[in-house]
């Protein structure tokens, strides 16, 4: 697997894009002619209905999944035979369902985003080391770096695997829902610490989530998937709850028959 370079990624044209994307899973056609591109600095939400391809997307972004048809470039390159070299940050729904019984710091866990292949018995030296506490202090965690992990609220676990990302100084970073498990009070914590790294640290932040009204206080750009791209634009212009019901051709079922009726 070739190791991608600095270099390779300014020169992208874009930080992700999809090209006429269809993928296949257990020979169903999950996404059919998905198109979009993500340009360095923006913040991004992917939102849509169960089943609608989301995971599926993230997968194929990831290089997990291989494209039936299409492709999607990451810095410009096809991320099944790309290692971005931490370029890429990547935080699971499961991120911050952490075990209460994990023994690890929140320094520890955010070390863990400076290991790679090359620095395997090293991370802990010089620069790796500047990253983490740069990290730490980027997510707000200074005052509790050597905490257990496990005696944190869900959003500041979620606070501290955002940290690891950092760590690895990805440049484009991935959410799968990353206000599961996080608590109403810190939901707001979270979201504005995405956009402080998308404006202050020039971080370019794709989010999927169920949570529209999460996404449109936060993202910048909206794409509403279901199997293909309903909708792509501004959170002010995306249709009510009525409205996408109607992009994606389902209609109510009470009007419905009250015309029948008429």
């Amino acid at each position: 697997m070739r190791v991608i370079s600095s270099s390779s990624i300014v020169q992208a044209e874009s930080m992700l894009e999809a090209n006429n994307l269809s993928v296949i899973r257990s020979g169903k056609i999950v996404l059919e002619d998905v198109n979009f591109q993500i340009k360095e600095g923006e913040f991004v939400g992917i939102v849509g209905p169960n089943g609608g391809g989301k995971s599926t997307l993230l997968l194929t972004i990831l290089g997990i999944l291989s494209p039936a048809k299409g492709d999607v470039k990451v810095f410009g390159h096809n991320p099944q035979f790309v290692n971005f070299n931490g370029k890429v940050g990547w935080v699971s729904q499961d991120a911050a369902s952490i075990p209460t019984k994990m023994r690890m710091t929140v320094r520890e866990l955010i070390s863990l985003g400076t290991i790679s292949s090359k620095n395997l018995f090293s991370f802990r030296r010089g620069k790796e080391s500047s990253a983490v506490e740069d990290a730490i202090k980027l997510v707000g965690l200074e005052d509790l770096a050597e905490a257990d992990i496990g005696r944190l609220s869900g959003g500041q676990r979620q606070r501290a695997v955002i940290g690891r990302a950092l760590a690895s100084n990805a440049e484009l970073l991935i959410f799968d829902e990353p206000l599961v498990n996080v608590d109403r009070s810190a939901r707001n914590g979270i979201l504005k610490l995405l956009d402080d790294l998308c404006h202050n640290e020039n971080k370019t932040l794709l989010m999927v989530s169920h949570d529209l009204t999460a996404i449109r206080q936060s993202a910048h750009r909206i794409v509403y998937l279901d199997g293909q791209v309903q909708f792509d634009g501004q959170p002010s212009d995306i249709p009510n709850l009525s409205g996408l019901a109607g992009l994606i051709g389902l209609e109510h079922v009470h009007s419905h028959a009250h015309k029948e009726e008429d």
